[in-house]
């Protein structure tokens, strides 16, 4: 079985990529560019019933907030302090 994956380009335009032996698809610069796709991003590729999409991986919010909060008290170690505290003063 072979499989062709198509983008569109434009209404009406289409664009055929060929896939190598070890199944690596090229994207075209275009298409990079247009997207922000650098070497390293992760893409997922999609079934749609007889289309293959490739989408962009979307950043995991919650590795992207790590580090918001960085710089302050640390709300761990106020908290921790308080149960110590709490617990002597209960002897």
């Amino acid at each position: 079985m072979h499989y062709v994956l198509l983008a569109q380009l434009r209404i009406g335009a289409w664009m055929t990529l060929k896939i190598s032996s070890k199944g690596w698809v090229v994207i075209p610069s275009d298409l990079r560019k247009k997207y922000h796709l650098e070497p390293g991003d992760e893409v997922d590729i999609v079934d749609h019933g007889g289309v293959l999409a490739l989408v962009p991986r979307l950043e995991d919010p919650l590795r992207g907030s790590a580090g918001m909060l960085k710089g302050g008290k640390s709300l761990t170690k106020a908290l921790l302090a308080e149960r110590s505290k709490e617990r002597s003063q209960e002897r």
